[in-house]
């Protein structure tokens, strides 16, 4: 039987049920259970286990740990965890990537696969319709859990057996007889392989069915599987181009995870399997892998997992070695105290993998706008204390070139929150964009007032204005409170859900500030006029507190904007 060009595109095609029906199942398990995913991610830094488990529970259902990690190196990135740990997660990522491989060797090759999938797509089809609750998400990835399973069948049936295409056959059997050549050969197509089709576990479900067609010997399909461990840790190395040191040091921790596994598993392969096999045969009652297709489809989906959580109990326990050895990869800067620290990631585009996770990333920005502010009120506090002209003046310039980054703060994350939305989303997910949208323009206006307060001292210095001491005390006294209002502004941005916000204490110190200016007020206002009222201080004075006012009424904006109706 002629192999054409009909066949490679039947077998195109049925890659591509595949790949659609994974994509379909990931985005809607993200859509239903992505405030739960959300909620696992508090515990990631408390344990590695916990991180571990996480990654392999979050890898498993999304069936993608190209996902997963890429989610990692953007949230380290953020600021979230640190590289060390993140270990957990990618440890349990490359773990909970192997259950395609069961599910691919379990169904795919010894069942009738439309006995499933038709059942299934009935069931997924008519919920589809329902919009009650998350039903219509779990309809959908029911219906990307049928089509996995028609690209499975449609594979089977597309690739060509040995007996059809002998020189081909004969072709490759011309790689599998020289030892850890061999072996290191398959390797390097495995990662190729991956890294063209950047998903390992459509390369995983590739590999099984030329096994399962008797292509390739379990030796050989064994390395194809190591290549493609290494192969899937490309995407989170690309991830991690634009990100910061610590995502790169989390990037690089990832491919030296695998690549050290899959030097050690080459060497000891010819060993391992077999007794692997065995092993398998003794329990479970099936042929050997060797002599059987079928069966090898088992054996290899066994190795993978085996394999994997070998390598992932070894390193577990060597973070900060692994985490050092990364770290010795990556020159550059070990972080810098300038403005542009504080600047939007540019690592926000690769979030689009994970829109709901995505919330995570999107509230540690704002967390990160509420810092800038912080030292933007420093700043101008500094400024007021400050006698020496020259020091104010250095103090102004910089106090500017932080309400820039406020600027494009806002319009990074507003751009970013805009791609996103345009995505099919949670409502809840929807409703924190909007809330985060409002929050960030909040946020700006603070810094522009504050901008506007420098230039208010800057022609106050040019013009040799100076306050009286009873008008500094009182601006210290607003700016006191306005730095309790900053701070319980930090805490509101960091609470894990944003509709979870009591919004009493900033409430409480908001109500005490205007109190205080109205006071304040009154008593300017009966001092107008008198002679030891110098009136272009006076002016200057007024200047100031009336937008501290508006500086106060903003920020608690900021908590009332990030209250939201799940």
């Amino acid at each position: 039987m002629q192999f054409g060009l009909y066949n490679i595109l039947q077998l195109a095609g049925a890659v591509g049920i595949f790949i659609y029906g994974m994509k379909l199942m990931s985005e809607s398990v993200q859509r239903a259970a992505g405030d739960r995913f959300r909620a696992a991610i508090d515990y990631i830094t408390k344990n590695k286990w916990m991180g571990f488990m996480t990654g392999f529970l979050i890898t498993a259902l999304v069936q993608s740990s190209s996902a997963t990690t890429v989610m990692t190196v953007s949230l380290v990135n953020a600021g979230l965890f640190t590289a060390t740990e993140s270990v957990g997660l990618i440890l349990g990522a490359n773990v909970g990537t192997t259950v395609t491989g069961w599910i691919v060797s379990l169904f795919g090759f010894k069942v009738n696969l439309g006995m499933y999938a038709l059942p299934i797509m009935a069931i997924g089809v008519p919920m589809i319709f329902i919009s009650y609750g998350k039903t219509k998400d779990w309809g959908e990835f029911l219906i990307g859990f049928a089509m996995i399973f028609f690209g499975l069948g449609f594979m089977r049936e597309a690739m060509p057996l040995p007996t059809d295409y002998v020189q081909a056959f004969d072709w490759l059997k011309e790689f599998t007889n020289n030892g850890i050549w061999s072996r290191i050969f398959f390797v390097v197509v495995g990662a190729f392989i991956t890294v063209l089709v950047q998903s390992s576990s459509v390369a995983m479900a590739i590999t099984l069915t030329m096994c399962a067609q008797g292509w390739l010997p379990a030796e050989i399909a064994a390395s194809l599987i190591l290549g493609e461990n290494i192969g899937t840790t490309s995407t989170a190395l690309i991830a991690s181009i634009v990100a910061n040191r610590e995502a790169k040091i989390s990037a690089r921790i990832h491919f030296m995870f695998n690549l050290i596994g899959v030097a050690w598993m080459v060497v000891i392969l010819p060993w391992f399997l077999p007794l692997l096999s065995a092993l398998l045969m003794y329990m479970f009652g099936i042929d050997d892998i060797y002599s059987n297709a079928l069966d090898m489809t088992l054996g290899l989906s066994a190795f993978h997992t085996v394999f994997n959580l070998i390598n992932a109990f070894i390193f577990i326990n060597a973070t900060e070695w692994i985490t050092q050895m990364a770290s010795y990869t990556i020159r550059g800067d070990q972080g810098t105290k300038s403005p542009d620290k504080y600047a939007a990631t540019n690592f926000l585009k690769n979030a689009e993998l994970f829109p709901e996770i995505a919330i995570i990333q999107i509230q540690k920005e704002t967390q990160n706008f509420g810092n800038v502010l912080t030292i933007i009120a420093e700043l101008f506090h500094t400024i007021v204390n400050t006698t020496d002209d020259k020091k104010q003046m250095k103090l102004i310039n910089k106090l500017k070139q932080y309400e820039e980054l406020t600027d494009r703060l806002e319009i990074t994350i507003t751009e970013h929150i805009t791609l996103l939305s345009k995505k099919e989303v949670s409502n809840e997910t929807n409703q924190f964009f909007k809330a985060a949208v409002r929050a960030c323009n909040d946020m700006e206006r603070v810094a522009d007032l504050y901008a506007q307060l420098a230039k208010t001292m800057q022609n106050k210095i040019e013009n040799n204005i100076y306050f009286l001491p009873e008008q500094r005390d009182r601006i210290n006294e607003i700016l006191f409170l306005i730095s309790e209002s900053l701070v319980t502004l930090s805490e509101n941005l960091s609470v894990i859900d944003f509709k979870n916000i009591d919004k009493y204490k900033a409430n409480k110190v908001y109500k005490e500030l205007k109190r205080y200016i109205t006071d304040i007020k009154t008593q300017h206002h009966l001092q107008l006029g008198t002679p030891a009222y110098n009136l272009k201080s006076a002016m200057v004075y007024s200047s100031v507190f009336q937008t501290l006012e508006l500086v106060n009424n903003h920020i608690f904006n900021v908590t009332e904007s990030l209250i939201y109706e799940g």
